[in-house]
Formats: structure tokens, C-alpha cells, sequence
């Protein structure tokens, strides 16, 4: 039988060569990972901006530039911050029109918000002991506080830019502002919770209904906990926001909050406004002589104590002046989202095809959640409410009747 001889000579020199090339970048990676430990990329950046200061401002001044990490404790906030170790310019003058991350930062802003006191990842979020750039900035997973850059605000808010992110991270320490400088989607928001009566459903830092859940914290509430199963297009906590303020039963089939056709604008700040409302650990001493409760001005005050003693009391004391004037009784509304009750014994039958004595003991629609959450009456108070309505609209009669007739038109 004739022999067979292999030739495995040509095969095995690829493999060897193969395993040299496989060695040489094995070395070449290990060698990377020992360079960037021993030498972090902070410490490219601050020989990068000693450099830039050598090249403008001298010698003299070059040595001033720090050298290793640099790190700001924030005792009012329980936080170390590391970004100056790569952040060198942020409080040299000259640098404005620089790069990231040798930029200067806008001197307003420092002068009252100081990062001796109030460190950076307060105000701009991130990681702040971290010192390489990707966990700094907090795009890591599990990390609550990103930085608030162009790249996350066009990821989280689509359409709201950066500026809107910061005045998002404004708002947790000036809540109970009116209105906060540099803030202005924010205190947009503000606004339209006034205008539109957001209270007279939701309670809001510690005031208003009970119709709708607790808003005072809602920027709390975890990503994972919002329900996107009706959420069409890209999936985050600020465009389901979005889509319920657009359109609440398309998105909540349950809800009893209606559709206030808002602008896209009118939107975007109020989502933005609802993120906002969230905790934040830090001292007293941070808050300085900011406002620590969101209460009623004197002037809604004095207000409502004139109308408990005039003839509308018994709505003021009720709380049904809340949500509807009395006009006839000179009882306004601070969020007037309900019709006036001096005509409610005409308006109910006329809507709802029932008398008001029916309507109060078996209420129908949004009054039915009223009833039900936020006032809870005894079959004795919905008579007194069935009395106090018959009152009401006994005067509006009575002014109708005595009212001077239109003059007619000339012909």
C-alpha cells in the first residue's frame, strides 16, 4: 500500500504568523491600558490648557494652572466634585469662546451660584467624583443624573435643547419661585398651572385637589414605572409627558383629565415643569433666601377670608369655589375650570337631563370622580349643597329681573 505524506509546513507557518500578530496587539493593548492608568486623560488637559496659558498670558501665569485631580466638597449637598480636574478655565477670564472642556463659564451665573459652595454636578448633574469623561458625564448605566449636555438633552428631550435640561435642574432647588431668572420654559410652566387651574385636580407642593394624583414630587417617579404600551415614536419619561398633556385619554384610557388643545410650546413647559418636581438633598444653607413653601399670595388670602364672610360662604368654606365662581354671590374662582354654579339649577337639566337634587346624589362624569376623591358629602350636606344651589340661582332671578331693560335699537 502506497504511503501518504502531509505537508502541514504551509499551514503551520500561518499559524505562527497568525499568533505573533495576535501577541504583538495583545501587547500593544496592555501597554495602551497601563499608559492611560498611569497617564489620565485630565492630565492631557491640564498640559493642554498650560500651554494655551503659556501662549496668552506668560510664564508667570502658566504656573498657576493646577496639576493631578482637583476637588470641590459641597458639605451643603454631600457631594465631591472632580470636574475642575479636566474644567481648568472655568473661572479664567479670556477663555469664552473656547472648547470644551477649557471653556470659561458665564461669570453671571458663577457670581451667584459660586463653585466653592455649590460644587458643578448640582446644577449640571454628572458623576462628580468620576475623573474620565464617560462616567463624569453619568452616561453610564444605572446613573440617575447625567450630565445635562447638547448630546443628552437631544436623547431624554427631543426638540427641548439644553438650556431647557438646565432650567429643569434649576427648578429642584427654586420650586417656589414665581419666576427664576434664566428659567423661562420653566416659568412658562409656572403660568399655565395657574391659568389652567392645574390645582383644582392636582396637588401641587403641598396645595390643591384630590381628584388627580400628587404632582408635588412627580419628577421622582422611576422611568421604568410609566406605562408606554399607548406611546408611539421614541419611548422616555419627557415624551410621554408630551402625549398626555396633548392628549390625556389617549394615553391614560381612565383619566378624567380633559384636553386643554395646548401649543406645542405650552407643552414642552409644562412636561418640563412636572420633571422638575423632584427631591434634592441639600442644606438649608444652599437655599439661602429662596421661598421654602409655594403658599397663597396675601392678596388670594384676604380674598378668600372677604368671600367666607359674604352670602357665597358656604362655597368658599366647601371648597367649591375652588374649581366655580358664584357670581351672583360675588364668590370668584382662582382656577375658574368649572362653569358658574348661580345658573346650576337651570345648567344641570339642561346638560345632563336630570334635576340638581338628582344630579348632586348621582353625579355623572368628571363630578362623579369629584365626589368620589376630593368631597365626600353625607346624604344631609348633598341636601344642604341642593339648598345652597336653589339659593343661588334664586338671586340670579332675582338680579335678572331687575336688571334695566336693553334700549332698543334705532331703526
Amino acid at each position: 500500500m502506497a504511503r501518504v505524506t502531509l505537508n502541514a509546513g504551509e499551514p503551520g507557518r500561518r499559524d505562527v504568523a497568525l499568533l505573533a500578530v495576535l501577541a504583538v496587539l495583545l501587547v500593544g493593548a496592555t501597554a495602551w491600558l497601563v499608559y492611560r492608568e498611569a497617564v489620565p486623560e485630565y492630565r492631557d488637559h491640564q498640559r493642554q490648557f498650560g500651554n494655551l496659558v503659556q501662549r496668552r498670558l506668560g510664564d508667570a501665569a502658566a504656573t498657576a494652572v493646577p496639576a493631578g485631580i482637583q476637588q470641590l466638597w459641597v458639605p451643603g449637598a454631600g457631594r465631591a466634585d472632580r470636574c475642575p480636574s479636566c474644567h481648568l478655565a472655568t473661572a479664567w477670564r479670556g477663555f469664552e469662546r473656547g472648547d470644551e472642556p477649557l471653556r470659561t463659564h458665564p461669570a453671571g451665573m458663577l457670581r451667584a451660584h459660586p463653585t466653592n459652595r455649590f460644587g458643578c454636578t448640582l446644577c449640571h448633574g454628572g458623576q462628580g467624583w468620576a475623573v474620565d469623561r464617560e462616567r463624569a458625564h453619568g452616561h453610564v448605566p444605572y446613573w440617575p443624573e447625567p450630565l445635562a449636555d447638547a448630546s443628552m438633552a437631544a436623547s431624554l428631550l427631543p426638540g427641548a435643547g439644553r438650556a431647557s435640561l438646565m432650567a429643569l435642574n434649576c427648578n429642584a432647588c427654586h420650586r417656589y419661585e414665581t419666576a427664576t431668572a434664566g428659567a423661562e420654559i420653566i416659568n412658562r410652566g409656572k403660568r399655565l398651572v395657574d391659568e389652567k387651574g392645574c390645582r383644582a385636580c392636582h396637588r401641587i407642593n403641598g396645595r390643591g385637589g384630590l381628584i388627580g394624583p400628587d404632582l408635588s414630587w412627580a419628577g421622582d417617579k422611576n422611568p421604568e414605572q410609566y406605562d408606554y404600551g399607548r406611546l408611539s415614536g421614541r419611548r422616555s419619561v419627557f415624551t410621554w409627558h408630551e402625549a398626555h398633556f396633548q392628549d390625556p385619554r389617549a394615553l391614560v384610557a381612565e383619566t378624567v383629565m380633559p384636553s386643554f388643545h395646548l401649543p406645542p410650546d405650552d407643552i414642552k413647559a409644562l412636561a418640563l415643569l412636572v420633571m422638575s418636581w423632584r427631591r434634592v438633598g441639600v442644606d438649608a444653607s444652599l437655599l439661602g433666601d429662596l421661598p421654602r413653601t409655594d403658599s397663597p399670595s396675601p392678596q388670594e388670602r384676604a380674598l378668600a377670608a372677604e368671600m367666607e364672610r359674604g352670602p357665597g360662604a358656604w362655597f368658599v368654606k366647601t371648597g367649591c369655589y375652588q374649581c366655580h365662581p358664584v357670581s351672583v354671590f360675588g364668590v370668584k374662582s382662582p382656577t375658574p375650570i368649572g362653569p358658574d354654579l348661580s345658573t346650576a339649577m337651570d345648567d344641570v337639566e339642561r346638560r345632563f337631563s336630570v334635576p340638581v337634587d338628582t344630579f348632586v346624589k348621582n353625579p355623572s362624569g368628571t363630578m362623579k370622580a369629584v365626589f368620589a376623591r376630593q368631597f365626600m358629602l353625607s346624604p344631609a350636606q348633598k341636601d344642604e349643597a341642593v339648598r345652597e344651589l336653589r339659593a343661588a340661582y334664586a338671586e340670579f332671578q332675582r338680579q335678572q329681573a331687575v336688571m334695566p331693560a336693553a334700549p332698543a335699537r334705532a331703526k
